[in-house]
């Protein structure tokens, strides 16, 4: 029972906290993305550009739909495009996190086969 109230949870904060993938669209705490996603629902890769404020250091952190890190890019590029042949069909989430550790956007994606 306590599982399934996770999972629930999960799920609501996963819909409440990213509504909208494109850049320049605000994020629910009223900042606008500085990246954008594409294509999504994704197949075999997604790529994730830079629109503005693009820093070195900054770090992607990919988890699955249960919150486990399945990959990590460290000193990602203002364009980067990440494989998704080992990944299984479902939700991911993507957290961007600068050298501090301080999250600066987060979203979701669909891999879809």
């Amino acid at each position: 029972m306590i599982r399934i109230l996770s999972i629930l949870s999960f799920i609501f904060i996963l819909n409440v906290s990213s509504t909208a993938q494109e850049p320049g669209t605000p994020a629910p705490d009223g900042t606008k993305r500085i990246m954008k996603i594409y294509p999504n629902p994704a197949v075999s890769f997604i790529k994730f550009d830079f629109q503005k404020d693009y820093e070195r250091g900054y770090t992607l952190h990919v988890l699955n739909f249960i919150g486990r890190q399945v990959n990590e890019i460290k000193n990602i590029n203002a364009s980067t495009t990440l494989d998704l042949s080992s990944y299984n069909r479902g939700v991911y989430i993507y957290q961007l996190k600068d050298m501090a550790g301080k999250l600066i956007e987060s979203g979701k994606f669909q891999v879809a086969r």
